[in-house]
């Protein structure tokens, strides 16, 4: 069964494979991160990491027992105001591991770990209209529509979440 983990130096060559085998699926429905996200891969990828460790985002990689990655699901642009704090919830699987519920469950992991690890009250996301299945992924795991944006030039819907604080032990 696949695992989720936080982004780590050891995912990158994992990571890189991902993104450029799934690069096609991808830009069907998400933009595309460009020939320099992949000239500049390996110093991206620290900059991330440095920038996780700093609270800035909170970047997580699904994968296989082999190493292989499966899918991502990252938090970024951690936000505060007042009391609230909050992120965007972005997430993308791999064509070959489409359809089979492991984004749902990735999605939802990270939900618990951004109200129980990160502090986090509530979070974002968007997803084009024609993206039935992210759309899909969003509703299932408590992600309420609440307005409409343009994404890549083609109509979206924003949502939200709001998350549970983690119990106060006494």
């Amino acid at each position: 069964m696949p695992e989720l983990e936080r982004l780590r130096r050891d995912h990158a060559a994992a990571l890189l494979t991902f993104e450029r085998e799934n690069r096609e699926y991808f830009a069907a429905t998400i933009p595309d991160r460009g020939d320099d996200y992949f000239a500049e891969f390996d110093a991206r990828h620290e900059a991330l990491l440095t920038e996780q460790d700093c609270g800035l985002h909170h970047f997580h990689v699904i994968v296989t027992g082999d190493g292989d990655i499966l899918g991502r699901v990252n938090l970024v642009d951690v936000t505060s105001e007042g009391a609230d704090r909050s992120a965007e919830l972005g997430f993308r699987i791999a064509r070959t591991a489409a359809g089979r519920g492991l984004a749902t469950r990735a999605v939802r992991r990270v939900c618990e770990l951004a109200a129980e690890e990160y502090g986090l009250t509530s979070l974002r996301a968007a997803a084009t209209l024609d993206n039935v299945a992210s759309r899909t992924v969003l509703e299932r795991t408590g992600f309420t529509a609440t307005g409409e944006t343009t994404l890549m030039g083609q109509p979206a819907l924003t949502y939200v979440r709001p998350l549970k604080p983690a119990a106060v032990e006494r």
